[in-house]
């Protein structure tokens, strides 16, 4: 077994936001930095570990189990993992060169040090946008951690939840079967309310150095300025070669991995069409105040009263819906729910 040790100063960079805000753009490009290997989403917090488990130790044999789950994830992908099983005697040997007290978080940390590592990496970088909602506890159990924020007009990442079923088609490596979940998450007032759960949680957080905000608009008008901010924020040096990603992960273009570069044009796609006003209006009513204090203007709308009042007698039903076929991935789905609401 090739021989890793856990750094004394762990200093792990987590990408967090709403889902459809950037997240997986700017994971990449930090991933392209020498220092840095880019994680796939892990979905550790929420999926593998519960606010519950805070402060609990875990056996050996539970420890083994959790680390297998991260090494299948991370080495056939979140939605196309295979048997976690496979990977019970790398796990098994990792856990073995750790201290005999282990707890959820640090059988964490020691996965995260032995994957960067083995790419000779010194920083690791998790991009699992949900992450946004756990910055408490990834504050206090990893105090080194620098967390980047990607925050996106909540009227764009409408448009993109409302096409996220079409992503199937567009890339080889989503299973089709996920654009019925997708299409099943999609609701104005669900993406509405988690947007702003999301940017409530993280503006907790903004006198705290270890946080740092990025508006998704800025990384696409201002590619280079924006990236050279999160690099000295995160305590690496930015490199040209950092903007050389592929264009891919759109809702409604094929994924074009030969395409190198930012593509500026995904800043105001909403202002071309494909929301509705109802849609339009019931983001605005929900997040006008948080709008603004990101400089997201609202627009002028008169939507059909009897399209306002289906919309919200469907949103039970839809979220009803959307939670069954979601039920994997909650560890608590009581906490997970809490956690959105607030």
């Amino acid at each position: 077994m090739t021989e890793i040790s856990v750094e004394k100063a762990f200093r792990p960079i987590f990408v967090v936001g709403n889902s459809r805000s950037g997240t997986t753009l700017m994971g990449t490009v930090l991933g392209r930095h020498a220092a840095v290997f880019r994680f796939e989403e892990l979905h550790f917090f929420e999926e593998l570990w519960s606010a519950t488990d805070s402060e609990e130790s875990c056996s050996e044999e539970e420890a083994i189990a959790l680390i297998a789950k991260l090494f299948d994830i991370q080495r056939n992908g979140y939605l196309t993992r295979g048997d976690w099983q496979d990977f019970l005697e790398e796990a098994k040997n990792l856990v073995n060169s750790l201290t005999p007290q282990l707890s959820p978080a640090k059988a964490f940390q020691a996965f995260l040090d032995y994957e960067t590592q083995l790419q000779n990496k010194t920083r690791a970088c998790d991009q699992t946008p949900q992450n946004i909602l756990y910055i408490k506890e990834i504050l206090t159990h990893y105090p080194n951690a620098s967390i980047v924020h990607m925050v996106r007009d909540p009227r764009a990442i409408l448009l993109s939840q409302k096409n996220r079923w079409r992503r199937p088609f567009l890339s080889d490596s989503i299973p089709k079967k996920e654009a019925v979940r997708y299409w099943l998450n999609y609701h104005p007032i669900t993406m509405s309310q988690l947007w702003k759960a999301n940017v409530q949680t993280v503006d907790g957080f903004i006198e705290d150095e270890r946080v740092y905000t990025l508006r998704y608009e800025d990384l696409l008008n201002s590619p280079e300025e924006a990236v050279e901010k999160v690099c000295e924020f995160a305590g690496i040096t930015f490199s040209p070669e950092m903007l050389k990603v592929p264009q891919v992960n759109s809702s409604s273009q094929k994924d074009q991995p030969k395409r190198e570069g930012i593509n500026k044009d995904r800043a105001d796609s909403w202002k071309k069409g494909g929301l509705t006003a109802t849609e339009m209006f019931l983001c605005q009513r929900i997040n006008q105040t948080l709008m603004d204090i990101h400089g997201y203007a609202a627009e002028p709308l008169s939507p059909n009263p009897l399209m306002v009042a289906i919309s919200v007698l469907l949103f039970p039903i839809k979220l009803s819906l959307a939670i069954l076929f979601s039920l994997k991935r909650m560890k608590n789905l009581g906490e997970a729910i809490k956690r959105r609401l607030k």
